[in-house]
């Protein structure tokens, strides 16, 4: 968008939270709902971005946004809309074109929303506009007063309405757009009497008796502008937020069976043709490919995973790489650093980390894989242990391609296990193995005759 810029008031402390946590820092479906409304500015492409923070959580919103292109100004004290938005003023000086103002409290309105705002209210060439709702209950909003032919004349916030104003629907949004012109009338709003704060509902009636052109226009979902004061409001735009996600993918071939029972953070990428069970929790930037089946109870947190990939019951996957056409679980864990190649599996009770699993090799049952390098075709038998650690640092194991690993195993790092080799089942391996020989550690067998007849009798 030429000549925007767009202002986001986050100032509030959010008492009624009653949290130590910054209102606007706490977190929708894993992400900071002040995030949301950030991005939704920054895909409008402004010329720059404004956080109007508070004097007690600008570091902590400075923290959470990092560097990337926002400016941050502090209200110094909170004494309203409008003197958070003067508050800006220095930032904006020089600036021609329209300021955008928004809430950091309202994360849920969406980037095509305000396009159309933005393009009704250029069109018009208005110096002011407001976007409006109409919700169920309007109680606790401005309410936006017209004349008979519908022009916009005030916004009366709830406190200083009559009965017969609070009986009006169409309410505000919070949603300003301003033309430079128009900002110096911030210094005509008067302190309201009741709540001893500055509106910035006041500036539509200081504008329309300048004669400037306002709109006040109804766009949008009324859920968009729905603002977040309480926890139990959290919850609810959380709600909204899975459903939007839901659909989204919904309309990108990826199926569920319980809709209402996955969590998918909003910058998860889920491709075509993937079903996805119930209680399954996929977090941050997750990437699952085509054709894949997540089975119920899953986690799978900042991991890519490939196409045709399968995973089963109540594995819990972190920072990890899933090639294509493997398969995982149930009730496996692959820890950071874990990548598994094409065709692999890593089955019941298997837990990896650190680690290189190769193009075919399967590890199925109740194993651990630590900081090693598995090459492709090898086969690790039920109870292998990599004993990758001293007491003091941590040391690897590399098992070369087509090594046969016995049940009951360990390994103790560092240590190679040459390719084609083989290792007996109950044995412990200290020393490399070379390539095709069998390692084998196992105590001669003993086997004493009439021991149990003569155990009973002493019983």
């Amino acid at each position: 968008m030429k000549a925007l810029v767009c202002v986001v008031l986050a100032a509030g402390e959010g008492r009624r939270m009653r949290s130590g946590v910054p209102k606007v820092l706490h977190r929708l479906n894993g992400v900071p709902m002040l995030h949301y409304i950030v991005g939704s500015a920054r895909a409008l492409n402004p010329e720059g971005l404004i956080v109007v923070a508070g004097k007690d959580n600008r570091r902590q919103l400075e923290e959470s946004l990092g560097p990337g292109g926002v400016r941050f100004v502090t209200q110094e004290a909170p004494l309203g809309t409008a003197h958070a938005l003067q508050s800006a003023r220095k930032a904006l000086r020089g600036f021609r074109g329209d300021v955008l103002v928004l809430n950091g409290d309202t994360p849920l309105i969406t980037t095509g929303t305000l396009k159309r705002f933005i393009t009704r209210h250029r069109r018009a060439g208005n110096s002011l506009s407001i976007l409006s709702f109409t919700p169920p209950d309007p109680a606790g909003y401005g309410r936006v007063l017209r004349d008979g032919s519908g022009r916009p004349l005030m916004i009366v916030e709830e406190p200083d309405a009559t009965v017969e104003q609070r009986g009006i629907g169409e309410v505000n949004s919070g949603v300003y757009l301003i033309r430079h012109d128009a900002l110096p009338l911030l210094k005509e709003v008067r302190r309201n009497r009741r709540k001893k704060e500055y509106y910035l509902t006041d500036l539509l009636g200081i504008a329309l008796r300048r004669g400037l052109g306002c709109g006040v226009y109804q766009l949008g979902e009324e859920r968009e502008f729905m603002g977040v004061n309480t926890k139990e409001e959290l919850l609810q735009a959380q709600r909204v937020l899975r459903e939007r996600t839901v659909k989204h993918w919904l309309d990108r071939d990826v199926g569920f069976m319980d809709e209402s029972a996955v969590f998918i953070h909003p910058e998860a990428v889920i491709g075509e043709g993937t079903f996805i069970y119930p209680n399954v929790c996929i977090e941050g930037k997750t990437r699952i490919g085509r054709w894949c089946v997540v089975y119920p109870n899953v986690r799978i947190a900042e991991s890519v995973i490939g196409d045709r990939v399968v995973i089963k019951d109540s594995s819990v996957i972190e920072s990890a790489e899933i090639g294509d056409g493997s398969a995982i679980g149930p009730f496996a864990r692959l820890r950071p650093g874990t990548t598994v190649m094409e065709g692999a599996s890593i089955g019941n009770f298997v837990e990896v980390k650190a680690s290189t699993i190769g193009r075919g090799t399967k590890a199925q049952h109740h194993s651990y894989i630590g900081d090693a390098e598995v090459g492709g075709g090898v086969n690790i038998g039920a109870g292998t242990i990599t004993c990758n650690y001293d007491g003091l640092k941590k040391h690897k194991t590399v098992i070369e391609e087509g090594v046969f690993i016995g049940s009951d195993t360990q390994l103790v790092a560092p240590v190679r296990i040459g390719k084609g080799a083989y290792v007996a089942a109950g044995t412990t391996v200290t020393e490399d193995v070379p390539p095709g020989a069998l390692a084998i550690g196992r105590a001669p067998g003993r086997v004493i005759k009439g021991w149990a007849k003569k155990r009973r009798a002493k019983s």
